[in-house]
């Protein structure tokens, strides 16, 4: 049953709540948007490991019972993205969007806004006072989000594991 529909360009936009059965959906998607997305910023090796670190069936597991919630795009029967997020147990009121991604071929069909639209609605409705999110400094994303209300908050550098960093923007968008 769709969580929430839209009319996008003449195609129909269908959102899901996914389950863990979906983690295959989920990890088919990254696979596919990855490469195109990171690979000319941070290289093959380094696309490979992080999404073995977050993308492997028990990373996924664990970011369901550690409470993310997961939406999957439809477009007809074909699954064309996804979008992440979960609340900050550190920081009343903020929520982390921590994954939002759309197939290549979809892309500039506004499904990337109609993922962002549902999770603010969502974090509007349970609460929420901002939205948080990382995006590497030199991702085209940084001007989709600033498009879509976020503003740069700080500038991190954060070590992942086998020498590798997440050059990041933490980006905000104030909930009203």
């Amino acid at each position: 049953m769709p969580v929430s529909t839209c009319l996008s360009l003449n195609f129909m936009i269908l959102l899901k709540k996914a389950k863990e059965s979906d983690i295959p959906v989920i990890q088919e998607i990254a696979k596919i948007t990855w490469g195109p997305t990171y690979v000319p910023i941070i290289g093959q090796a380094q696309v490979d490991y992080m999404l073995d670190k977050m993308y492997s069936k028990a990373a996924l597991e664990s970011q369901f019972i550690d409470g993310h919630h997961f939406l999957i795009a439809e477009q007809g029967s074909k699954h064309v993205g996804f979008v992440s997020y979960a609340v900050e147990p550190e920081e009343a009121g903020v929520f982390h969007l921590h994954k939002l991604y759309v197939l290549p071929t979809a892309h500039g069909q506004g499904i990337g806004k109609f993922l962002i639209n549902e999770v603010v609605n969502k974090v509007r409705e349970e609460g929420g006072r901002y939205l948080r999110l990382n995006v590497n400094r030199n991702n085209k994303a940084k001007d989709f989000y600033e498009r879509s209300g976020f503003k740069i908050k700080e500038t991190v550098d954060i070590e992942i594991g086998n020498g590798f960093y997440m050059n990041d923007y933490v980006m905000e968008k104030t909930i009203e």
